[in-house]
C-alpha cells in the first residue's frame, strides 16, 4: 500500500525535461511509482489532487550555516518553508566541531568565532546548542535523528587547527608532528561523514578577537596537504573561500585554487560570484580557475545568487560596513567614539575615498549612500523618515548624502536600519546574470542561511527565483530553472538518488502553484534562543514539502515531522571524480 498519493500533478523531474502530468506515489520513503494519471491502482494511506499544481524534488541549497540552529530549529526555517529538503553546511572554514576534549574553552572561543564572522546570535548558540560532543562524529550523531531536513557538512579547517595547535592556530604554523595529527583528525571526520575540506583565506573572516581566523594562516603547503586527504575518501568535496572571491582573483589565488581541486582530484566550490554589468571584466576572470582546473585535472564551480539579496545595515551592529577597508577600526568604536569620529567631516572624507578606492572590491557598490533607504527608526528627530530615500532627504536638509545619513543614525544612537538600493537591478545586469548561468561551473547558490540572521535572508531564493522565471523576467523557463535547484547542485555533490523524481528515488519533493509561488518580504522576528531577532520570510504559493517521504511542510507551517538525515559522505553520496 502506498503511504500518500499525489494525483494530477504537472511534474518537473529535475533533468530540465519537458513537465508532464502524472499521479506519484510514495511508500516507504521512496519515490514508489510515477504513472499517467488514474492508472495507479495500488491503494494509498492519503491521497491528495495535485491539479494545477508543480510537483518538483526538492530544493538543495548548497551553501548554508544551519550547523548550529537546528538544534534548536530542526526545520532549518525558513529554507525548508521554501521548499529546501536538502542544505548543505560547514562552509567558509567554519564548523562546532571537532572540539578538544581537554580544552572547554574552546567551545567559548568557537561560539564568540561563529557569533562575530557569520553574524550568529550568540546568545543562541550559548543557550541553543548542547556543546556534547568533541570529535565530527559525535557532532553528526547529535544531530542525527531529530532534525527535518536531510543536512551534509564539510568539516571546517578552522576547527581542524584549533583541535590540534590550541591558541597557536592563530598566528601558528603547524610543526610535522601537528601536520600529522590535523590529517589524522581530518580523516577520522570524513570516515564518520563529513563531506571534505572547508577553508578560507579571505580578509573578511576575523573571529571573536578581532585577529584573522585560524585557517588564514595557513599556508598553501597545508591547504594542498589536506586536499590529498580528500582524495582518500568517496564522496568528498572542497569548499574555499579567499579574497579574491569579492571581486577578482590574484593569479596566486587562481594557481591555490586549481592546485587545490587538481590535487583532490574533486571538485571545489566557492562563493559568490557577484554578477554586475557595471563591472564586466569580473566574470570572466572569475572563471579563468574553472577553465584553467580542467586543463589540470579539477574542476572549480562557481556559486552566484539568482535573486538581490534583501539586506539590514546599521552603522551600530556588525555587518558588510564593517568589511570596508578602514571602516571597521571606525565602527568597531564605543558608540559614543563612533558617533564622534563620523561627525567628523575629515574622517568621512577618509571613509569615503576608502570606500571608493579599487581595495573596497564589491564593497564599492555599498558607497552609493543617497541610494540608501531609511529602514526602523528609534527617535522622535527621526519621525516619519522610515521609507525615505536618503538622497531626497539630503536635498531637502542642503546636506551631501553620507552626512545626512550619519546625522539620522546619530539621532537613534546608531540603531537606525538602513537599507542598500542595490546597484545591479538594471536590465543589461540581469542579462549577463542569464548569461552566466549558462557556463558548466557556474552554480545557483550561496544564501548563507542560518548565518547573518539580523543583517539578510537569502533563504528564500529558491522560491523567489522561481517566481520571476514564471511571472517575472522569464530570464530561464521552469523546466530549467527546477533543474538548476535540484539535480545540478545533487549532481556536485554527488547525492545518491536526489534531486529528481524518479522511481525508487527519495522522496524529497515539493508541491507548489506556478500562479504563486514566491517568497514574502524579509521582516524582523525575535524567535532565536533568548528571544534574538532574525530576518524570515514567508513562502508563497508552497503547497507542501515532504523530506524522505514524510510531509514537513504544509501551506508553510511545519507539521512536526523531523525525517531528515545526516547524509555521510560516502553512504549518502558518490565520489564526483575530476579526473
Amino acid at each position: 500500500m502506498l503511504d500518500h498519493l499525489i494525483k494530477g500533478a504537472t511534474v518537473v523531474d529535475g533533468t530540465g525535461a519537458p513537465s508532464y502530468t502524472a499521479d506519484v506515489g510514495i511508500r516507504d520513503g521512496r519515490i514508489a511509482v510515477v504513472a499517467p494519471p488514474g492508472t495507479v491502482t495500488e491503494e494509498a494511506g492519503t491521497s491528495e489532487d495535485a491539479t494545477g499544481l508543480v510537483l518538483a524534488p526538492g530544493f538543495v541549497d548548497p551553501h548554508t550555516h544551519y550547523d548550529a540552529q537546528l538544534f534548536w530549529d530542526p526545520y532549518a526555517t525558513p529554507s525548508l518553508n521554501h521548499g529546501v529538503t536538502t542544505v548543505a553546511g560547514g562552509n567558509c572554514g567554519f564548523t562546532l566541531a571537532p572540539l578538544h576534549p581537554g580544552r572547554p574553552a574552546d567551545a567559548d572561543y568557537t561560539r564568540r568565532m561563529m557569533s562575530k564572522v557569520e553574524g550568529m546570535s550568540l546568545v543562541a548558540l550559548e543557550e541553543g546548542a548542547p556543546w556534547s560532543w568533541s570529535s565530527f562524529g559525535e557532532y553528526l550523531d547529535a544531530l542525527e535523528g531529530r532534525i527535518a531536513v536531510n543536512a551534509g557538512f564539510m568539516v571546517g579547517h578552522c576547527a581542524l587547527r584549533r583541535y590540534v595547535m590550541g591558541e597557536d592556530a592563530v598566528g601558528g604554523q603547524p610543526t610535522p608532528a601537528q601536520m600529522g595529527e590535523m590529517l589524522a583528525l581530518f580523516h577520522e571526520a570524513m570516515e564518520a561523514g563529513a563531506w571534505g575540506l572547508s577553508t578560507t583565506q579571505s580578509a573578511t573572516h576575523s573571529d571573536g578577537d578581532g585577529k584573522p581566523v585560524a585557517s588564514r594562516h595557513a599556508r598553501p603547503a597545508e591547504l594542498l596537504a589536506l586536499s590529498r586527504a580528500v582524495a582518500a575518501h568517496e564522496g568528498t568535496q572542497i569548499e574555499a573561500i579567499v579574497v579574491g572571491c569579492l571581486d577578482q582573483f590574484s593569479d596566486e589565488e587562481i594557481e591555490l585554487l586549481v592546485a587545490m581541486s587538481a590535487e583532490a582530484g574533486r571538485p571545489l566550490n566557492w562563493n559568490v560570484l557577484t554578477i554586475d554589468a557595471a563591472v564586466p571584466e569580473r566574470v570572466p576572470r572569475q572563471l579563468i580557475p574553472s577553465e584553467r582546473a580542467r586543463e589540470a585535472g579539477g574542476r572549480i564551480v562557481a556559486l552566484t545568487m539568482p535573486i538581490l539579496t534583501p539586506m539590514n545595515m546599521s552603522l551600530g551592529t556588525f555587518c558588510a560596513l564593517n568589511l570596508i577597508p578602514g571602516w571597521g577600526e571606525i565602527l568597531g568604536l564605543p558608540v559614543p567614539e563612533r558617533i564622534a569620529k563620523l561627525r567628523d567631516p575629515g574622517v568621512r572624507a577618509e571613509m569615503l575615498r576608502r570606500a571608493e578606492s579599487k581595495e573596497a572590491g564589491v564593497f564599492r557598490r555599498l558607497a552609493h549612500f543617497g541610494r540608501y533607504v531609511i529602514g526602523d527608526t528609534y527617535s522622535t528627530a527621526n519621525e516619519g523618515l522610515t521609507g525615505r530615500v536618503v538622497q531626497d532627504i539630503a536635498a531637502e536638509r542642503g546636506q551631501e548624502p553620507f552626512a545626512c545619513l550619519i546625522e539620522i543614525c546619530a539621532n537613534d544612537r546608531l540603531r537606525t536600519v538602513l537599507w542598500p538600493m542595490p546597484t545591479d537591478n538594471d536590465p543589461a545586469s540581469w542579462a549577463l546574470r542569464a548569461e552566466t548561468w549558462q557556463h558548466e561551473d557556474v552554480l545557483l547558490g550561496g544564501s548563507d542561511a542560518g548565518a547573518h540572521l539580523d543583517r539578510m535572508c537569502g533563504a528564500p531564493y529558491t522560491t523567489r527565483f522561481l517566481g520571476d522565471c514564471l511571472r517575472g523576467r522569464k530570464l530561464v523557463g521552469l523546466e530549467q530553472a527546477v533543474k538548476m535547484l535540484t539535480d545540478d547542485p545533487a549532481q556536485l555533490f554527488g547525492l545518491r538518488e536526489r534531486g529528481r523524481v524518479e522511481e525508487g528515488w527519495h522522496a524529497d519533493l515539493v508541491l507548489f502553484d506556478p500562479e504563486r509561488i514566491d517568497a514574502g518580504k524579509a521582516t524582523l522576528v525575535h524567535d532565536l534562543p533568548g528571544d534574538s531577532p532574525r530576518l524570515d520570510s514567508r513562502a508563497i504559493g508552497i503547497n507542501a514539502v515532504w523530506v524522505n517521504g514524510v510531509e514537513t511542510i504544509r501551506e508553510d507551517v511545519v507539521t512536526g515531522a523531523v525525517p531528515g538525515t545526516v547524509l555521510r559522505s560516502g553512504r549518502d553520496t558518490r565520489t564526483v571524480s575530476t579526473k
